[in-house]
C-alpha cells in the first residue's frame, strides 16, 4: 500500500524553516549525573537524547532526556513555553500507567529545561507505517486500539479533572520492544477545565472539528483515535485530505480485510457531532472487547447463537452477554445424563439439580459441597449424599467460584458484590460492594480476601469484617482468579496485563502484557508464573521480575487455567486440546484432543488428570501418556472445572446438574 513518507509530506506542504539548535554531543553531562549517549530525535521546541544515569556506577542505567530550548525573545511566549514544559513534567509525574512513560527527574539549566523519562525502545507508528507494504491486520489493530483506549480511559478519569491528550496521531504512539503500545509527547496534553475556548492546538487532520474552534474534551481524543486508525488501516494520511471527509473514504474500500463491524466502530469515533461518538474511551474499549470476543468465538467455531444467550466461557465463567453465541447445542437443560452417556463403567455417585447452568468450580469443606449457579443461588449440599442443605440467593448470576475459609464461604456475584456466607446456616455474614460485576473468584489467605472486579480494580478486604484493606487500579476488568503466595499475588486482566502485587499494600511488584485478554488464572511453581491468554499463548514468567522464560503457542484462545504437577504444566485450549508441557522449556510432552472446546481447568489426582469439555464429556486421562482412563457424558457442555476430594470428583454442567463421580 503506497504511503507518503514524512519527508515527502514535508515536501508536499512546502519547506519549513528549520530551528537552529545546538545538539548535545555524546559524553556531555547534565547535573553531574546524566551522560549523553546519543540523539533520539527532535521537533518543535524540544530534542530527546539517550543518556546514562551515572549515579548507578555498577550498572548501565539508561534513560531518555527531553530538552526544551527557550530561544524566543518575547517574554510572554517564553513564559508560555516554560509553563508548557512544566505542565508536562508535573502531569507525567503524577501518572502511573503502563502505556505512559515514567518520569524520574526534572530540572532547568540556563535557558533549557530537562525532563528525565523512562527510555522506550521501539519505533513510533508513523515510522512503522512507512515501513509497511500491506494494510494493518485487523486483529492487531483491535489489540492496539484496546491498549490505547485503556490508556485514554485512565487519563480521562484522573481526579480532580480529566487529562485530555489533544494530539493523538501515529507519530505520538510508539510500539516498544515488547510490542506494547506507549503514548509519547505529552507536550500539549492538558487538564480539562470545561468547555471554555482556547487556542486551537493539535495536528490538522487528526484533531476533531471542535478542537479547531479551541474546544478540547475527552471525546476529542476518541475522534483522534479513530482518525489514527483510519490512517493506519487505509494508508490515507488525513493531513493530505480535505478535513472531516472520513465518511467519503470507506475503510473497506482500501482494506477489504476489515470487517463491517470494526469499520462501524471506527466511523462512529469519527462522527462530526461529538454527541454521536462513543461517550467515553471506556465505552469504546468495551465495544472493541465485545468485537474481539465475537471474532474469537467465530474463529474457534463455537457454534450458532442460542435463544438463551449462553455467555462466553472463562476459567471461572464469564458474564452473560446479550446476543453472544452459545458454546454448543447442549441437550435439553435440566435433563439428567442418559444411560448411554456413561462410558467404561463410570456412573455418578449422585447428582444434584440446580435451577440453571453451573459454570463455576465447586468447593468442598466441612462435609459439604458448595457451588454457585446462574439461577443466582449459592448451594450447599451434603458431600456424601448430594442432599440439599441450604442455599443463599444473590441478586444476579454466580460465575465466580466459592472459596471456604474457617466458618464462611466467600463468593462473588454479577450483582457487583462479594458475599461472606455462614457455613453453618447459609446466612450472610457481610457483603462488600464494588462498581462492577465480580467474576474473579476470591482467594482467602492471612485473614484477607483477594479478588478482582469488572470495575477495573483488584481488592483486598478483611475476611472477618468485609472492610476494604486496599485496592489497586488494574486498568481494566479483572476476571482472572489470583494466585496468592506468601508475599505476592498474581492475576490477569481483560486488558491483557499480568500483575504481581504485594500482599501487604497492593503495591505493584511488576506487570507484563500478553497480546490479548488474560482470563486464565495463574499458578506458580518453582518461582515461575504460568498462565494462558486469549492470544492463544501459554506464558511462563519469572515470578520475581515478570520476564518471559518461555511461551507456547496453541491454535486457539486459552481460557483454561494451568495446573502444575511433577514438572509438567497441564492446560486446555479452545481448539479442543489438552496440553502437557514441560515446565522448564514449554516443550509438548503429549496432547489429547476432544470434539469440543476445553475451557475447563484441569485437576490432578492419583496419577490422573481430570477436566470437562463443551462436547459434554468429563474426562479422566493417565498423566504419563494422556491415554483415556474413562469419560462420562453429561446432558450439556461442561465449562465448570473439577475439584477432587477423598477420591470423589465434583463438577457442574450446563445441564443444571452437579455431579459426584468416583475417580
Amino acid at each position: 500500500m503506497a504511503r507518503l513518507t514524512t519527508r515527502q509530506l514535508a515536501s508536499k506542504r512546502g519547506k519549513k524553516k528549520k530551528n537552529k539548535r545546538i545538539v548535545m554531543q555524546p559524553g556531555e553531562m547534565l547535573q553531574g549525573r546524566y551522560r549523553i549517549v546519543g540523539n533520539l530525535g527532535s521537533g518543535g521546541f524540544s530534542s530527546v537524547y539517550q543518556a546514562r544515569d551515572m549515579r548507578f556506577e555498577n550498572a548501565t542505567k539508561l534513560c531518555a532526556v527531553k530538552e526544551m530550548v527557550i530561544s524566543v525573545a518575547d517574554p510572554k511566549v517564553r513564559e508560555m513555553t516554560i509553563k508548557s514544559f512544566e505542565r508536562e513534567a508535573s502531569m507525567l509525574a503524577m501518572l502511573d500507567h503502563p502505556a505512559i512513560p515514567a518520569v524520574s527527574d526534572y530540572f532547568i539549566e540556563g535557558d533549557k529545561s530537562y525532563l528525565i523519562l523512562e527510555l522506550i525502545r521501539g519505533k513510533d507508528m508513523e515510522v512503522w507505517l512507512e515501513g509497511q507494504s500491506k494494510p494493518l491486520d485487523q486483529e492487531l489493530a483491535i489489540d492496539w486500539m484496546i491498549q490505547l483506549t485503556d490508556a485514554l480511559s485512565y487519563l480521562h478519569n484522573q481526579e480532580p479533572a480529566p487529562v485530555v491528550f489533544r494530539d493523538l496521531k501515529p507519530a505520538n504512539v510508539m510500539l516498544d520492544q515488547h510490542n506494547r503500545i506507549r503514548l509519547i509527547d505529552f507536550n500539549i496534553a492538558k487538564v480539562f477545565e470545561g468547555p471554555a475556548k482556547g487556542t486551537m492546538i493539535g495536528t490538522e487532520g487528526y484533531c476533531p472539528p471542535e478542537q479547531y474552534r479551541g474546544i478540547s474534551t475527552p471525546i476529542g481524543d476518541v475522534y483522534a483515535l479513530g482518525a489514527t486508525f483510519h490512517h493506519m488501516l487505509t494508508g490515507q494520511d488525513p493531513r493530505l485530505e480535505p478535513p472531516f471527509t472520513f465518511a467519503e473514504r470507506p475503510i473497506q474500500k482500501a482494506n477489504k480485510s476489515v470487517s463491517p463491524a470494526f469499520e462501524a466502530i471506527i466511523m462512529r469515533c469519527l462522527d462530526y457531532n461529538p454527541d454521536e461518538r462513543y461517550e467515553s474511551a471506556k465505552a469504546l474499549r468495551e465495544a472493541l472487547q465485545d468485537l474481539s470476543r465475537q471474532e474469537i468465538l467465530a474463529t474457534a467455531q463455537i457454534g450458532s447463537a442460542s435463544a438463551r444467550n449462553i455467555p462466553v466461557p472463562t476459567a471461572v465463567s464469564s458474564p452473560p452477554t446479550s446476543g453472544s453465541p452459545s458454546l454448543s447445542a447442549p441437550a435439553t437443560a435440566g435433563a439428567p445424563a442418559q444411560e448411554e452417556g456413561f462410558v467404561q463403567g463410570i456412573q455418578p455417585l449422585w447428582r444434584f439439580k440446580c435451577e440453571d447452568e453451573i459454570r463455576s468450580k465447586a468447593a468442598v469443606d466441612h462435609n459439604l459441597v458448595f457451588v454457585g449457579a446462574y439461577d443466582n443461588n449459592l448451594y450447599a449440599v451434603n458431600r456424601k449424599t448430594g442432599k440439599f442443605v441450604w442455599k443463599y440467593p444473590t441478586a444476579d448470576g454466580l460465575g465466580s467460584s466459592p472459596f471456604v475459609y474457617e466458618d464462611a464461604v466467600f463468593i462473588g456475584s454479577s450483582d457487583d458484590s462479594l458475599y461472606a456466607i455462614s457455613i453453618k446456616n447459609g446466612r450472610q455474614k457481610w457483603r462488600f460492594t464494588t462498581k462492577g460485576p465480580i467474576y474473579s473468584s476470591p482467594i482467602v489467605k492471612f485473614d484477607h480476601v483477594f479478588f478482582g472486579s469488572d470495575d477495573g480494580n483488584f481488592y483486598a478486604v478483611s475476611s472477618k469484617t468485609g472492610k476494604m484493606v486496599w485496592k489497586t487500579d488494574a486498568f481494566g476488568p479483572v476476571r482472572s482468579t489470583p494466585f496468592v503466595g506468601n508475599e505476592y499475588l498474581y492475576f490477569g486482566t481483560e486488558g491483557g496485563y499480568i500483575f504481581s502485587l504485594s500482599l501487604a499494600n497492593g503495591g505493584g511488584a511488576w506487570q507484563t502484557q500478553a497480546k490479548r485478554a488474560v482470563i486464565s488464572s495463574p499458578t506458580v511453581a518453582d518461582d515461575i508464573v504460568f498462565v494462558g491468554s486469549i492470544d492463544s499463548t501459554v506464558y511462563a514468567l519469572d515470578a520475581s521480575s515478570g520476564w518471559s522464560i518461555w511461551k507456547h503457542r496453541a491454535r486457539r484462545p486459552i481460557v483454561s487455567s494451568p495446573v502444575v504437577y511433577n514438572g509438567v504444566v497441564y492446560i486446555g485450549s479452545a481448539e479442543g486440546v489438552l496440553y502437557a508441557l514441560d515446565m522448564d522449556s514449554g516443550r509438548e510432552l503429549w496432547t489429547f484432543e476432544v470434539d469440543g472446546q476445553i475451557t475447563s481447568s484441569p485437576a490432578i489426582w492419583d496419577e490422573a488428570v481430570y477436566f470437562g469439555a463443551t462436547d459434554g464429556f468429563i474426562y479422566s486421562l493417565a498423566l504419563k501418556k494422556g491415554s483415556v482412563r474413562w469419560k462420562y457424558k453429561t446432558g450439556g457442555s461442561v465449562i465448570s472445572s473439577p475439584v477432587v476430594s477423598n477420591n470423589v470428583l465434583y463438577i457442574g454442567s450446563t445441564d443444571h446438574y452437579l455431579y459426584a463421580l468416583p475417580v
